[in-house]
């Protein structure tokens, strides 16, 4: 089934949920909802003093690029600090999550390469 092609999203009609990995998400673009093809876009938001589980993606190349707040990022065997205006390439089948640092939520934009998919997440931790 085809979905009609939407190119035009409304941050305040999306609906926030949860994803596996434990941050609450708000898919902006993704082509299950709105067409397109080879590609989503979602905002993460992590609160405070949590962090995502730690996971990985058989297929999908992800971005992240923190809009608010400050994280630490793991990526494979790297840890590493990130805040607004910093983008970080995870690669398929590299172990990441990210943690947030202070009072304020951590905020990012992801960037998926196929569009994500639950079935394409791995998590590597239990969930607390």
């Amino acid at each position: 089934m085809n979905t009609p092609c939407t190119p035009h999203t409304r941050y305040a009609d999306i609906p926030a949920y949860v994803t596996k990995d434990g941050s609450i998400i708000r898919e902006l673009m993704h082509p299950q909802q709105h067409g397109g093809r080879a590609q989503s876009l979602a905002e993460a938001t992590v609160p405070p003093g949590t962090r995502t589980l730690l996971h990985r993606h058989g297929l999908t190349e992800e971005l992240y690029h923190v809009t608010a707040g400050r994280g630490l990022m793991t990526l494979s065997e790297r840890r590493f600090e990130v805040g607004p205006g910093d983008t970080v390439l995870i690669p398929p089948g590299a172990a990441h999550c990210i943690e947030t640092l202070g009072e304020a939520p951590l905020t990012l934009l992801c960037c998926c390469s196929p569009a994500y998919a639950h079935e394409d997440t791995e998590l590597l931790d239990a969930a607390p």
